[in-house]
C-alpha cells in the first residue's frame, strides 16, 4: 500500500517518506539544505540540467529557482529525505552575529543547485542527528531548531566561500514579487511590455531583473511554467488535452503538442 508521509517542523525542517513515485515543479522560496536518507531524488533546473541525488547526498538550492524534483524509490527502498530551510530573518539575525571584516570578497555565486560531496560526515551528523525527532513524531524547541539551522549555516560557508554572498544578500526584495505575478499570471495572455508594467518596471528593466532569476529569456520560462502545469494536470487523468491546452495559456494546440513532446519525450494523449 502506497505511504506518504511529511512531517513538517515550523517549515523549518522537514522529513518526507514516500513508498511510492512522486513529481512537482518546486521553487524554493528559501535557501534550502536537501539530504537524502534512502531512495533516489532526480532534479532538473530550468535550463534542463539534471542531478541525480542517493543515499547519503545532499545539495543546497538556492532560492528563488524552479526545478522539477521526481522522487524515486530505489532497490524496493522508500524515499527518505530531509530538507533544512533557511529563512530571510534567520539569515539576517545570523549576519549580525559575524565579525564583517572576516567575510570573503567573493561575488554571488550564481548556481542553482550546488551539490556536496558524497558521504560527509559534517553532512550525515547534522540531519541523521533530527531523525529521531522524526520518528518519535516530536517536533523540536525553537532553540533546537536554531542550533541546527546555524549548524546548517556554518555547513555551508566552510563549504564554499561564494555562498557567503548568496546566503547573506538581502538587497533584491523584487525578486519574489516578480516570480509571484508570474506564477500567478503565466496563463494569461500578456506581452513582455504588460508584465513589466504590472510588476513596476520598463521593459529593459524587467529584462535585466529577469537575468538575476533565471537563465532562461521571460518567453521561455513562461512556456516552461505552462508544460509543467500541464503535465501535472494530464497526469490527474482528468481533463482532456484540448481542455488543458487552452486553460494553461497556449493558443494553439499543435504547438502545444510540439513543445510538450520535446520536453516530457511523448505526445500529450500518452501522458493521460
Amino acid at each position: 500500500m502506497e505511504r506518504l508521509d511529511v512531517f513538517n517542523c515550523s517549515n523549518v525542517l522537514i522529513a518526507s517518506y514516500f513508498t511510492d513515485e512522486k513529481e512537482c515543479a518546486h521553487e524554493n522560496r528559501e535557501h534550502t539544505l536537501i539530504y537524502l536518507c534512502s531512495g533516489k531524488l532526480e532534479i532538473t533546473e530550468e535550463q534542463g540540467r539534471k542531478t541525480i541525488l542517493r543515499q547519503g547526498d545532499c545539495a543546497f538550492m538556492r532560492r528563488d529557482h524552479r526545478m522539477w524534483l521526481q522522487k524515486h524509490i530505489e532497490n524496493k527502498t522508500p524515499y527518505r529525505s530531509i530538507v533544512l530551510k533557511f529563512s530571510r530573518q534567520f539569515l539576517r539575525e545570523a549576519y549580525q552575529m559575524f565579525d564583517k571584516k572576516e567575510f570573503p570578497d567573493v561575488q554571488r555565486n550564481k548556481k542553482s543547485l550546488y551539490v556536496f560531496p558524497h558521504e560527509r560526515p559534517d553532512v550525515r551528523s547534522l540531519f541523521e542527528s533530527v531523525i529521531p525527532y522524526f520518528e518519535a513524531g516530536v517536533q523540536p524547541s525553537d532553540e533546537i531548531l536554531k542550533l541546527k539551522m546555524m549548524e546548517g549555516l556554518y555547513l555551508l560557508l566552510h563549504t564554499d566561500k561564494s555562498l557567503y554572498a548568496s546566503l547573506f544578500d538581502f538587497v533584491d526584495p523584487w525578486k519574489i514579487d516578480i516570480l509571484d505575478f508570474l506564477n500567478k499570471n503565466y496563463m494569461c495572455d500578456l506581452t513582455l511590455e504588460e508584465i513589466a508594467k504590472y510588476t513596476g518596471r520598463s521593459l529593459a528593466t524587467f529584462k535585466r531583473d529577469f537575468k538575476k532569476i533565471s537563465d532562461l529569456p521571460p518567453q521561455k520560462w513562461l512556456i516552461r511554467r505552462r508544460l509543467e502545469a500541464a503535465h501535472a494536470l494530464m497526469r490527474s487523468g482528468k481533463r482532456k488535452v484540448t481542455e488543458v491546452c487552452f486553460d494553461v495559456g497556449f493558443k494553439n494546440l499543435s504547438h502545444f503538442s510540439k513543445v510538450y513532446k520535446e520536453m516530457y519525450g511523448c505526445s500529450p494523449i500518452n501522458s493521460i
